[in-house]
């Protein structure tokens, strides 16, 4: 009978230890809900994709119930200019005008939504994909967005067409497909009472998921670290009042204050933390939740 190879013994004892110390951080998570925000660079990378599956179909695996809510920016931009129609921004924002939309809902609710449910069910679990017009899970009404022009100072509203801010979310669909063992996957495209179609960022449809499901995490996976304190270094775990300290004194700028703005209004909405991280690591979810020091910036209340 042979040795064992040396490397193959090492291999599984690391792989045991690992094991033994995500025991704890899987009893601590079972049977709670964990909000996932993916969108990025990471979208676009199918091995950062797979990675990202496999994560989703192990926390479902490991007793804990995912939700995934996924953005598609960049990929609603590159349909719009396939189909001869030109993006118009308003104050960083896109316009979304009712021949956007519908371009907005085919690739968010179709393409992109099914690719992420298809990688999930390739991992060995029941995804489904949805939006928010499913099961009249969430409504919206047109954005109220105002600007400050920089050379006059006067306030002015913005007029996005069809972007929109949730009003409501019934839990009732989710819930039923928890009890399901089902992983729903939702694209940020809602109904507004009006009968319109409203795009919704999916930063602010995830942090409204969440909030209404209480869940135990959420998670935004981004293209940063983050949050860095004023050197560069991550900074771990932030309260409430230190990320609003950070906004103030300028240490949390740029496109990182509206990240952390949505993640105080789930903290107020009732989620018990949220967590921002880089979703170009790979296993990014696994390590956040399974390990003892995480992997991105956690703000709780």
């Amino acid at each position: 009978m042979s040795s064992p190879d040396p490397g193959t013994l090492e291999k599984s004892e690391i792989q045991a230890k690992l094991l033994s110390e995500a025991l704890p951080y899987m009893q601590r998570y079972e049977n709670r809900t964990i909000v996932v925000k993916y969108g990025g660079h990471a979208m676009g990378d199918p091995e950062l994709g797979q990675a990202f599956a496999r994560d989703i179909a192990l926390l479902k695996q490991s007793g804990v119930n995912p939700i995934v809510v996924h953005g598609g920016g960049p990929q609603i931009g590159a349909m719009l200019s396939q189909m001869g129609i030109e993006s118009k921004f308003e104050g960083g924002l896109r316009v979304t005008d009712e021949k956007t939309v519908e371009i907005v809902e085919m690739v968010l609710a179709g393409s992109i939504n099914k690719e992420i449910v298809a990688m999930i069910n390739a991992e060995g679990e029941w995804a489904i994909g949805l939006c928010g017009k499913d099961g009249n899970m969430v409504f919206a009404e047109k954005a109220k967005k105002t600007v400050v022009d920089a050379g006059s100072n006067i306030e002015r509203i913005l007029d996005l067409g069809f972007v929109g801010d949730i009003v409501e979310v019934d839990r009732t669909l989710i819930d039923l497909l928890a009890k399901s063992e089902m992983i729903p996957v939702i694209a940020p495209v809602a109904p507004g009472r009006d009968g319109h179609t409203y795009n919704i960022n999916a930063d602010t449809f995830a942090g409204a998921i969440a909030g209404a499901l209480s869940a135990t995490r959420l998670l935004f996976l981004t293209d940063v670290p983050g949050v860095l304190d004023k050197q560069g270094n991550l900074i771990k775990k932030l309260t409430v009042a230190e990320a609003r300290s950070l906004m103030e004194d300028g240490t949390i700028s740029g496109g990182m204050i509206p990240k952390v703005e949505t993640c105080i209004s789930a903290i107020e909405s009732g989620v018990e933390g949220v967590v921002i991280l880089n979703g170009k690591t790979a296993h990014a979810v696994l390590l956040e939740i399974f390990t003892q020091h995480g992997a991105g910036t956690l703000i709780v209340h």
